[in-house]
């Protein structure tokens, strides 16, 4: 070998060794090859929530009514949760208005992965049915028959989410303002529970207030069903709230709650004063029990959107438009020209 290229080897040799002892790209290193991050529910299943420290930590208290049902999963395992909630809301120049809702939701093995079967049912006859099994996804109305779900991306774990959220729900729509009193301990399930009496607490005064912007109106402006909701969101006054909540000692999740409140809306600030009545009763059962949820037996395949006025005017007998070229394809060959409309047609 040639002195020139034992010189080239060693410089190459040199700037390599330079090259691997440089901490930045020993850094840069580390983070290419680590091992991937764990979901952001795994990380936050981890995370130890004292339950007795509910009453003096309103941060801890918002984080154990406000848990996700995937992180409930990663923490507790496989169990059934059922809530029925009802509303009922009345005025002084209009008949009461009521609602009850009742959902149930199964959770598999496997955590925030794993298997689950919701269903949503109310008095008005209406609802809604979601499952994921083996990865797969299935929904249907209340009558409906079950369709395949593929490219509703997040779908599932978005109804998970909010068949589950009834107390996060109650909390956000009484201002935070569930005031928590611990009771001792109790027995649920089989497992020691933190008991706590629900009142209403104070207005939260450091509230965070950030302004929104205005709302995008129709050139008529809102329909009075949107303005009665608008208002009773700006104007509510929470009036009044009892109940109890039950938080696992082992997993700060909350087992069993129930909650009753009143809130109105003042008559000097809306065109009406009206009042909405809550009540929840909601409770976790079958803790460690594999459901063995299996896919629906028969459902339809995943669909594109149904061609709504397609299929109107195939049932009028009007032919759709077929697209250029379509019958040149099917043929092989051109296809006579489709004759044109008479004036006058």
């Amino acid at each position: 070998m040639s002195r020139m290229k034992k010189s080239a080897v060693t410089l190459a040799l040199a700037l390599a060794a330079a090259g691997c002892s440089d901490p930045v790209d020993k850094a840069a290193k580390a983070r290419i090859f680590s091992p991937e991050d764990p979901p952001k529910v795994v990380a936050s299943a981890k995370e130890k929530l004292p339950p007795e420290d509910v009453a003096d930590n309103p941060q801890v208290a918002r984080r154990i009514l406000g848990m996700d049902a995937a992180e409930v999963t990663e923490r507790l395992g496989p169990h059934r949760f059922q809530s029925t909630l009802s509303y009922e809301w009345t005025s002084a120049d209009a008949n009461p208005v009521k609602l009850t809702e009742t959902r149930t939701f199964r959770a598999g093995p496997g955590g925030v992965s794993g298997d689950f079967h919701g269903v949503l049912e109310n008095s008005r006859d209406q609802g809604l049915e979601v499952m994921r099994v083996g990865g797969q996804v299935f929904a249907r109305n209340r009558y409906g028959p079950f369709r395949q779900r593929l490219r509703d991306r997040g779908m599932a774990e978005r109804t998970r989410t909010e068949l589950t959220g009834a107390i996060r729900d109650f909390d956000a729509l009484f201002q935070g303002r569930i005031k928590l009193t611990p009771q001792g301990t109790v027995t649920h399930e089989g497992r020691t529970a933190w008991r706590y009496a629900v009142t209403l607490g104070p207005a939260l005064e450091n509230a965070s207030t950030r302004a929104l912007p205005r709302l995008i109106e129709p050139k008529g402006g809102a329909d009075e069903t949107t303005r009665r909701r608008a208002n009773f969101f700006a104007h509510r006054v929470p009036r009044s709230l009892d109940g109890e909540v039950l938080v696992d000692a082992a997993t700060s999740v909350v087992l069993k709650a129930r909650l009753d409140g009143r809130i109105g809306v003042p008559a000097e600030k809306t065109p009406e004063a009206a009042e909405l009545r809550l009540t929840l009763e909601s409770a976790l059962t079958e803790l460690g029990q594999d459901p063995k949820l299996q896919p629906p037996e028969s459902f339809l395949p995943d669909a594109d959107k149904p061609q709504g006025i397609a299929d109107a005017l195939d049932a009028f007998g009007i032919e759709r438009k077929k697209p250029e070229g379509a019958d040149k394809d099917k043929a092989g060959g051109d296809a006579p020209p489709e004759p044109e409309d008479e004036e006058g047609n």
